[in-house]
């Protein structure tokens, strides 16, 4: 294993990896850890070349950068591997060169979380810990509850009641032990916090333990080997904990580090306006370490957090490579869900849809302060989460296309050739309305 140890990331102060090891004790939570690695070592086992060589797709084809030892076993934990698909039809929309989208609602569980509990699971077993907790709105802890059903290891799960009625059923499809918290998703990461002082138990928690992000990053070296290691020159990501812009941002310039890129991408971390804590701070240049917790509401549950666990990592990954933090309304998330699901054939659910809504109001140039994307720019969106997560959510955007399904009557009298071509004309006029283009080029 090549992690050299673990350091703040306010004060800097280094530590040891151990169990029991998740913050910084002079910071205490807001001092989330950095992983640190030998670049050089590792840069003298993996690179390019052997990735190209390397018929394992799964995110532990970047082993040597991930925290965990060889001896650890992972065939259970394949995760990764997403494809990353050209919209071309998006890029014209939206006027830019080129414009990729990486599907993580093809993931085991339908989320990019799967990668963050795959590396937790792994250094759990690593320490020997039999029982892993987190506290989650639906997406980390199916992502715990399903890997850990396939490694054999115990989750505990609290949730939020208000947590999706689909999130919850695959908890429990799992065999996953879950506590629906009478509260708000701060509320269970609270009691959770509680549970791990109390029982001991390996805690998954994002913001809180130091390798979840670790997992995360490999979408970013995806990307990046995707890209033939040319990177684009804008991603945007939606944001909630913090955890996954965080993880998007270390993956790049652990490429960088090694020299497979030559250059990080401008990162936008894109949050619901119902739940703006690192919008509010960028703009406003507030202490992250003071400035306390908003009361968060969104119909993006999974970008829904009064307080950003991981913040500082999530405000170092848009400052550092020139990025911008943007806020999108919920009526600008719910319609982009049919927008990008009839002009890409890729089915967002709503914390997936608002990272699209960010772009398109960065392109339109209505957010303030933020650095624009160009009609010569390639970007890539970060599709998190699948629509199947969250189809109440779904169904709010698909209502505003005025959308229904025209009901008929079995055998071919049901079949009248001018109603249908009368509805046929309605509908693309709808569509239009969606997608700007009826016939979609």
């Amino acid at each position: 294993m090549f992690l050299t140890g673990l350091r703040c990331t306010v004060c800097s102060d280094a530590y040891r990896p151990a169990p029991g090891r998740y913050v910084c004790d002079r910071c205490g939570e807001v001092g989330t850890l950095d992983a640190r690695y030998d670049y050089a070592a590792i840069g003298r086992v993996l690179s390019p070349d052997t990735l190209a060589a390397d018929s394992e797709r799964s995110i532990w084809r970047y082993r040597p950068l991930l925290p965990v030892g060889p001896d650890v076993a992972v065939s259970a934990l394949g995760v990764g591997g997403t494809p990353l698909i050209e919209a071309e039809r998006l890029a014209e929309r939206w006027g830019v060169e080129q414009l990729w989208i990486k599907d993580e609602g093809r993931q085991p569980t339908g989320s990019l979380k799967d990668r963050a509990s795959a590396v937790a699971l792994a250094k759990a077993a690593e320490e020997g810990a039999e029982t892993v907790t987190t506290a989650s709105t639906g997406n980390a802890a199916a992502a715990l509850a399903g890997l850990a059903a396939g490694t054999g290891q115990t989750a505990v799960i609290f949730v939020p009641e208000t947590a999706p009625e689909a999130k919850v059923a695959q908890l429990l499809a799992y065999g996953a032990f879950v506590m629906l918290v009478e509260g708000t998703y701060d509320d269970a990461v609270r009691l959770c916090q509680e549970a791990v002082d109390r029982f001991g138990w390996y805690n998954r928690n994002t913001g809180i333990n130091p390798y979840v992000g670790e997992g995360k990053k490999t979408v970013a070296l995806e990307i990046a080997e995707q890209l033939g290691w040319e990177a684009p020159d804008a991603v945007f990501v939606s944001v909630g904990d913090g955890s996954i812009i965080g993880g998007v941002h270390k993956g790049f310039r652990d490429a960088l580090e090694l020299g497979w890129i030559d250059r990080m991408p401008r990162i936008y971390g894109v949050q619901a306006a119902g739940s703006s804590y690192m919008v509010d701070a960028w703009r406003n240049g507030e202490d992250l370490t003071t400035k306390p917790p908003v009361s968060a509401l969104t119909a993006a549950d999974s970008i829904s957090a009064d307080l950003p666990r991981d913040r500082v990592k999530a405000m170092a990954a848009v400052v550092e490579t020139g990025g911008g933090w943007v806020s999108v309304d919920d009526d600008a998330i719910l319609e982009m869900i049919p927008t990008v699901s009839a002009d890409s054939g890729i089915f967002p659910e709503p914390a997936a849809a608002a990272a699209f809504a960010g772009l398109a109001e960065v392109v339109a140039g209505t957010q303030e302060g933020v650095p624009p994307v160009g009609a010569t720019d390639r970007v890539v969106v970060i599709s998190t989460g699948s629509g199947l997560k969250d189809i109440r959510g779904v169904m709010r955007g698909i209502d505003r296309t005025g959308a229904v399904p025209l009901p008929v009557r079995p055998g071919p009298d049901g079949l009248d050739p001018d109603e249908i071509a009368a509805r046929m004309e309605q509908w693309l006029e709808r569509l239009k309305g969606v997608t700007g283009d009826p016939l979609h080029g």
